[in-house]
């Protein structure tokens, strides 16, 4: 098959990102496979999709991640402005808070790309639509409310402080824009009186989350993958994987000095990842991460969701092969249809 990988910067992968490890896969298979930046994109006066993009060189048998990374990135890859139109699959695989201050104009430019590249009959995941839908952390609040914490969403002072005396004084503050635990703060009844620079903080760019504090999240987190809307699994094991906090610092990601560590999928998780299951389906989400705190889910990443090496670690299990081959009997599919087949029911097939 022909699969393009949408990325904020090529230059800027890294070998354990889990999208280099998807291409590296499907490079392993050979398939064409062609890495491209948002911002190498263009739409042709002749309405054709077309991006400047690069390959590793076919006969280099990259035998792992690094190599095919070192290879993409250097001076002999191939590089070729591909008609994105004519591909099979294009993985949507930037992440658009991360150009929210330095390139505005690339924040949404996936998805308008990926929903253009869709009506010619490319399997575009997740789905351009469904992820504009997911645009903001707000998109998190159409899910049940048996799911997730309880929120206050707003830019207003006042009631933010009277949510955290409602909850005790134990509340978190996090901006709704953003990844990677930045501008993330934990606010406890002593800090309620001084709360306003911590507001302060976090609603220079925009609107401020103030959420109900979960007392599991002393143990950190665990991040459940979901492809077409199940639990990834092979060979009995589930893709996952646990955040643990480290030293002081309440976050648990990674980029904020949290360490990983095997984990244990259990009823409730599962329980979780059925309950969100249908939305998910309905946005066209093919692969997404799931951060789950206790019984509560933290967030659900829709945007590039990573850590499938992370997972592998703990489990030894290559799950990249298995998003591939679950990418393969799609473009099967589109075969045997035509091309005529809705993209956000594709997604989740």
């Amino acid at each position: 098959m022909k699969i393009g990988f949408l990325v904020n910067d090529v230059m800027t992968e890294q070998p354990g990102y889990t999208t280099m490890r998807l291409a590296h896969e499907a490079h392993s298979r050979g398939h064409d496979t062609w890495v491209m930046g948002v911002g190498e994109l263009a739409y042709d006066p002749d309405d054709c999709i077309r991006g400047r993009a690069r390959a590793a060189r076919p006969e280099r048998r990259c035998k792992t991640p690094e190599s095919y990374t070192a290879e993409l990135q250097g001076n002999h890859a191939v590089r070729h402005r591909i008609t994105v139109d004519d591909l099979d699959v294009l993985m949507l695989r930037n992440v658009p808070s991360d150009d929210l201050l330095s390139r505005p104009w690339a924040v949404t430019a996936a998805a308008e790309f990926g929903r253009l590249a869709a009506r010619r009959g490319v399997i575009v995941v997740n789905d351009p639509n469904g992820l504009a839908k997911a645009s903001s952390k707000m998109y998190f609040q159409l899910f049940p409310e048996e799911v997730r914490p309880r929120t206050l969403i707003t830019r207003d002072n006042a009631e933010i402080k009277a949510f955290a005396q409602e909850e005790g004084g134990n509340i978190v503050l996090k901006p709704l824009q953003g990844s990677g635990g930045a501008g993330v703060f934990l606010v406890r009844p002593d800090d309620v009186p001084n709360i306003n620079q911590m507001i302060d903080a976090v609603s220079r760019d925009g609107f401020v989350i103030a959420q109900q504090y979960l007392p599991a999240a002393v143990d950190g987190d665990m991040r459940l993958f979901v492809m077409n809307g199940r639990p990834l699994q092979a060979k009995g094991k589930y893709a996952a994987f646990r955040r643990v906090r480290s030293g002081g610092d309440m976050r648990s990601n990674i980029h904020a000095g949290g360490k990983l560590a095997p984990a244990e999928v259990d009823d409730m998780a599962l329980r979780i990842a059925e309950i969100v299951r249908p939305k998910l389906v309905q946005d066209g989400m093919f692969l997404v991460g799931l951060d789950i705190v206790g019984d509560k889910l933290m967030e659900i990443n829709v945007f590039s969701p990573g850590g499938l090496g992370s997972a592998q670690r703990f489990t030894k299990i290559n799950f990249n092969r298995y998003v591939i081959h679950a990418l393969e009997r799609k473009v099967n599919y589109m075969n045997f249809y035509g091309r005529n087949f809705d993209n956000v029911d594709m997604c989740t097939l």
